[in-house]
């Protein structure tokens, strides 16, 4: 096979805000080679995503993305490692490249699947796809009261694992943030995992991430997630050193396996989390998944949209037995609800799995997206080089 086109369709809500709500909007990538069709989604602001796809040439070394995608042969899962090691070497001069990358390299997989009648997970050579606990991904409200609710309301849908993040924690004082953890705590339950997200709040200030460190363990947190930015590695092994009751997590803001070995390697996170829709897709996310394994760290996946992105960030460790925990989006907009026509529901134990079926096994429900389509034409001088194309066609 040979790919033959790559669409992008941008979608969003009739209003965005400013709440770390990353399901506000959302960008589709369309695949399509011999008589077949995949689906990905990468996770990044869709118009720069779109453009790196499509913009002129500055240098050899800063192409678009799709000089090294279209036409390219799509027969073995090799094929989609080459296509990924060419845009790496094409566009390294192209920083959204990326990301824009993530979601076509999703897509390929999800086609080669159906071509060959084989779920992702299976491809990546998995006997099985494992059972994982999923936790609820929310956000932390503006008073603990709310916060409370909030786990309530999670636990009482069967969430035996919670996670809260952003919202006031790290722009007030430690006592505020100890009654969220403890909101949190009590909402959940005592048999509840319970874990904190941060949202690089702290940058790199090992002194304000640790003077949370007891409220943490108070709360029994099973871990502080992404308290410094990405690269701050030393930060994060300083922390990690003074953390020995609550596990610290990291691993979102990698965009290369690079980043997340050196982020294990000398941030000694103890949970590395991969979004496949920012490091390059499944293939550089299942290499993270086989470094962790090799160094005692426990890979988890992370996504806070669809569950097309959902599925595709659980195939890179579909068939971990002891690498269980995975986020699960809980309460996203409407957009992302609509994404999927069959979402991965929770088993009778609340457990969830990759999907059987080929590919992502996830059908997007593309006559449900209409209303959130943004219509896109980028044009250069008076040539029109992208335009959105039918959603259904």
């Amino acid at each position: 096979m040979r790919i033959e086109a790559v669409d992008f369709f941008y979608l969003a809500m009739p209003e965005v805000t400013t709440d770390a709500d990353g399901s506000q909007d959302a960008l589709l990538v369309r695949v399509a080679a011999g008589g077949h069709v995949g689906w990905g989604e990468c996770e990044a602001a869709p118009l720069p995503s779109i453009a790196a796809f499509v913009c002129p040439m500055s240098h050899g070394a800063c192409r678009p993305v799709s000089a090294s995608v279209l036409g390219a042969r799509l027969d073995r899962p090799e094929d989609i490692a080459a296509i990924s090691a060419r845009v790496a070497h094409d566009s390294m001069d192209l920083l959204q490249a990326a990301h824009t990358l993530s979601g076509i390299e999703m897509a390929l997989w999800d086609l080669l699947g159906r071509h060959r009648d084989q779920p992702v997970w299976q491809m990546l050579g998995y006997r099985r796809s494992e059972p994982k606990l999923p936790y609820a991904s929310l956000l932390f409200a503006d008073t603990a009261q709310e916060t409370l609710k909030r786990a309530r309301k999670a636990r009482a849908a069967g969430f035996l694992a919670a996670k809260f993040g952003w919202g006031p924690i790290g722009t007030g004082s430690v006592a505020q943030d100890a009654d969220q953890f403890a909101a949190a705590r009590e909402g959940m339950g005592a048999d509840a995992h319970v874990m904190v997200d941060v949202g690089q709040i702290f940058a790199e200030d090992v002194e304000a991430a640790a003077a949370r460190l007891p409220a943490l363990a108070a709360a029994n947190a099973y871990w502080l997630e992404e308290p410094f930015s990405g690269h701050a590695y030393e930060a994060y092994a300083a922390l990690a050193a003074r953390s020995p009751d609550v596990g610290i997590a990291g691993g979102e803001a990698a965009h290369n396996v690079a980043m997340a070995r050196h982020l294990m390697d000398f941030g000694k996170v103890r949970f590395v989390q991969i979004d496949c829709g920012r490091i390059g897709g499944i293939g550089p996310a299942h290499a993270v998944a086989q470094l962790a394994v090799a160094r005692g760290v426990t890979y988890v996946n992370h996504t806070f949209t669809t569950h097309l992105a959902l599925s595709a960030s659980l195939q890179p460790y579909a068939g971990l037995a002891d690498h269980r925990i995975c986020e699960y989006p809980a309460d996203p907009r409407p957009l992302a609800v609509a994404v999927a026509a069959n979402p991965l529901r929770r088993a009778g134990d609340g457990t969830i799995r990759a999907p059987e079926a080929p590919g992502l096994g996830i059908e997007v429900a593309t006559r449900a997206l209409a209303p959130y389509l943004v219509d896109v034409e980028i044009r250069v001088g008076s040539r029109v080089i992208y335009a959105t194309p039918p959603l259904d066609g």
